[in-house]
């Protein structure tokens, strides 16, 4: 438990601010996950369905700073990569 009055407030403030970045992340998550399982399926359909969602999903994480712009790139070019290499 932190003893300082300050310590207290960063804790605080860790904890909303982590309240606030956790939607994002999940959903960011979530929607990567559908793209995958949709190929592991072999859901073409499905897979290209998904794609433009997990897009937004990743481009807002990284707006919203919760994740480096470049690891959003790295990871729209992971997606697209295995939705593309699907036959």
């Amino acid at each position: 438990m932190p003893i300082t009055s300050s310590a207290l407030k960063a804790s605080r403030q860790a904890r909303d601010r982590k309240a606030r970045r956790q939607p994002v992340k999940t959903t960011m998550k979530t929607m990567m996950r559908k793209v995958t399982t949709a190929v592991a399926s072999g859901n073409k359909a499905e897979a290209q369905k998904y794609l433009p969602v997990a897009y937004k999903a990743i481009d807002m994480a990284a707006k919203k700073h919760i994740i480096h712009p470049k690891n959003a790139a790295r990871k729209k070019s992971g997606i697209a990569k295995i939705v593309s290499a699907m036959k």
